[in-house]
């Protein structure tokens, strides 16, 4: 789930990390010291004193969100969410950390059916911008395990349980990279000898899963993409001297937190009950977004722009229609240009940005049976 990923001149619209109103637009001049504290976090309602204060702390590290989510895990799977409670029986987890090729360490999880099942394909995950594969995807996850399949996903750096700054992306090719070496290792697990292999990526995650699919298009077997980031708006893009003031000062200042931050959970999550369970969601990124972040995430979106005729996979995109954060138009535009000679794309009528997890209970499930039954038409003997 991606939670501050828009809205960053403090003007609501649909889909870019950049928002812009042609008509106004504040000077980048105005704040010459851009911030670079954190910000902290509010107590968290019918909470320990204890662990609202764990909650509290610095969470820019790593050990400090490690520390937090340890403190959280059992609270958060107890939480009133189909996602946790109607949870199948059985699934096996597995947590690890690998080093990447920079030294980074790396938060890997793994859900697998039950004992004695069949594992009829692998699903490695990509999770959205400020998230985490330990919350709301860990019930997600193993909805999809228990209907037969594997199911793999890393934090990446920055987020969640892996090394790096939180919220901060140096380079979002890099982070692509991240993906591509820890998918490559999980692939050589003896579980996973010979089975189909389909990439699952939810909005960042969406556009992080797209870039891996170009840099090795024969890779994988399938694509899935929920709510994708893959494309900036003309209307919502910065202009061109706003933009080259952004990137320049990216370079200064690229740790640093430039953009206002609003809550903007209402454009997430459809239903209120469950966009109240967000507060539990401790080691999310919710603070203003990094200046060289979001020049990341605009630079990304712009080159998957330019190589949607290079998408081949069959490929399933899924969006709500009433979504304010990616546009669903943007999933049409994918869906149209893209090569594949397989390619579905679902709309949900009402559905906001989280539809696997923010939805009325019917409708969450309707969104991964989805998954499902697509993934099964592609793995069952021909």
């Amino acid at each position: 789930m991606d939670r501050v990923l828009i809205s960053r001149f403090g003007i609501p619209s649909t889909l870019s990390p950049f928002q812009y109103r042609r008509k106004s637009f504040p000077t980048v001049t105005r704040r010459l010291a851009p911030a670079i504290v954190c910000s902290k976090r509010s107590p968290i309602e019918g909470v320990s004193d204890e662990l609202n204060l764990i909650a509290s702390q610095n969470l820019d590290q790593a050990p400090a969100r490690r520390q937090v989510r340890s403190a959280f895990v059992d609270l958060q799977l107890q939480l009133d969410h189909c996602l946790f409670k109607e949870a199948p029986i059985g699934i096996r987890t597995q947590e690890w950390y690998e080093r990447n090729w920079k030294g980074e360490e790396v938060f890997c999880k793994s859900w697998l059916p039950k004992s004695g099942d069949e594992i009829k394909a692998a699903v490695y995950f990509c999770h959205g911008y400020g998230s985490t594969c330990t919350f709301f995807f860990d019930g997600i996850a193993k909805q999809i395990a228990g209907s037969g399949y594997g199911v793999y996903a890393v934090d990446h750096p920055g987020f969640g349980l892996s090394d790096g700054l939180h919220g901060h992306i140096p380079s979002f090719d890099d982070l692509a990279e991240n993906v591509i070496e820890q998918f490559t290792k999980m692939k050589g697990r003896p579980e996973l000898k010979n089975l189909p292999r389909f990439l699952l990526g939810q909005s960042m995650g969406g556009a992080l899963a797209l870039k891996v699919h170009l840099k090795e298009p024969r890779a994988w077997d399938g694509l899935i993409l929920v709510a994708p980031m893959c494309k900036i708006s003309e209307d919502v893009k910065p202009p061109s001297l706003v933009l080259k003031a952004l990137i320049f000062m990216s370079t200064l200042f690229p740790k640093a937190k430039l953009f206002p931050k609003q809550d903007l959970s209402e454009l997430f999550f459809r239903d209120p009950s469950k966009r109240k369970l967000c507060e539990y969601d401790v080691i999310c990124y919710d603070d203003q977004t990094r200046l060289k972040t979001g020049v990341e995430l605009l630079n990304a979106t712009t080159d998957i722009e330019m190589q949607v005729d290079k998408v081949s996979l069959p490929l399933l995109i899924l969006h709500g229609d009433a979504d304010k954060v990616t546009d669903p138009t943007v999933s049409k535009f994918l869906h149209d240009h893209a090569i594949s000679h397989d390619k579905t794309l679902k709309l949900y009528p009402g559905g906001y940005h989280c539809i696997l997890e923010g939805d009325t209970d019917e409708n969450i499930y309707t969104v991964i049976n989805d998954i499902v039954a697509w993934l099964d038409a592609r793995v069952a003997p021909k």
